[in-house]
């Protein structure tokens, strides 16, 4: 069953510059249970996207077109009353940094234990009982509830940032980068602690990411997005290993193998582009080396390559 359904979202965010796309007409859906990755380079939507969805974005961005349709509503039909009764009840999100998302001078628990009685209307007393379960859920002592974010590590900080999405029980979490700037075993403790609450809760979740190892680890299918657009989007299998636009490609090719030679992966070269002034035709085809004359004057369209595999690009036959 479809749970969310995003269809041709475009977001601008206006600058001293001039009007810049951030998102252009994006589509994808979320299906009850389901993880979905949106991974690509810095600066190709994937967290305007996560803001465009949960309407959280700054007061420079607005979304111009498109819907986001969670359980049959329309989320940017709302206003603000009535939307902040579906964040954290229905959708949540585990922003990327905890650090600079916890309050530094309000203790952790009082943290979680506040969203729990604005939403839930619920007592001082049951609402602290709630926040120590979810210590528990994430694998903290709940005897910690009443320390401050400084004197928490970076993962706990971490877990602390999703008990306190998951507070509410919601049907969707949306995790940003949960995993940024933590090493290693922290990173592989914090994606078996999301497995784990996905499958416990039957929970559906969207995780933003540019690591591919992340997203093959915990996701059921990808988006790949660059410069505001999705490039392409299939299962896991179909990006990792019959990925069909060269931007895909290369993001693999990018990326270490330990069962490879021991060389330095190759580079995408060049840089994104100036969303201000963006290229005709397709976006990457300045960084493209199958580029053709057809692909610097027509956008390509989103079109299927395999069974729910879909890529933009003019050449997808021959490159797949």
């Amino acid at each position: 069953m479809c749970l969310l359904k995003v269809r041709d979202l475009t977001t601008q965010f206006n600058t001293s510059k001039g009007v810049v796309k951030a998102v252009d007409g994006i589509s994808f859906e979320l299906e009850e249970g389901e993880a979905i990755g949106l991974v690509g380079e810095s600066g190709c939507g994937k967290t305007t996207t996560a803001l465009s969805i949960t309407r959280l974005l700054p007061e420079s961005g607005r979304v111009t077109h498109g819907s986001v349709t969670l359980n049959g509503k329309n989320l940017l039909d709302l206003n603000e009353k009535q939307i902040r009764r579906h964040r954290w009840n229905d959708i949540a999100i585990a922003f990327q940094g905890a650090m600079n998302a916890l309050n530094p001078v309000m203790k952790i628990g009082d943290q979680i234990i506040e969203s729990i009685i604005y939403h839930h209307g619920k007592s001082y007393a049951n609402a602290r009982k709630r926040a120590m379960e979810l210590f528990e859920l994430v694998e903290i002592d709940p005897k910690r509830i009443d320390q401050y974010p400084h004197e928490f590590s970076g993962g706990m900080k971490q877990r602390a940032m999703i008990a306190m999405s998951l507070a509410c029980d919601p049907k969707v979490l949306i995790g940003d980068e949960p995993t940024t700037a933590l090493d290693v075993m922290v990173q592989a403790q914090i994606l078996d602690l999301l497995e784990r609450l996905r499958e416990e809760f039957k929970m559906s979740m969207i995780l933003i990411t540019h690591d591919l190892s992340v997203m093959a680890d915990t996701c059921d299918k990808a988006a790949v997005m660059y410069a505001g657009k999705i490039v392409e989007i299939g299962s896991v299998e179909q990006i990792i290993s019959k990925s069909t636009h060269p931007y895909t490609k290369k993001l693999v090719s990018s990326f270490p193998n330990i069962n490879g030679k021991r060389e330095l992966p190759e580079s995408i070269p060049g840089a994104p582009p100036d969303l201000i002034d963006p290229p005709t035709g397709c976006y990457f085809h300045e960084r493209c080396e199958f580029a053709t004359d057809q692909c610097k004057t027509d956008p390509p369209l989103l079109e299927e390559v395999g069974a729910g595999h879909f890529a933009a690009c003019h050449r997808k036959e021959e490159l797949a």
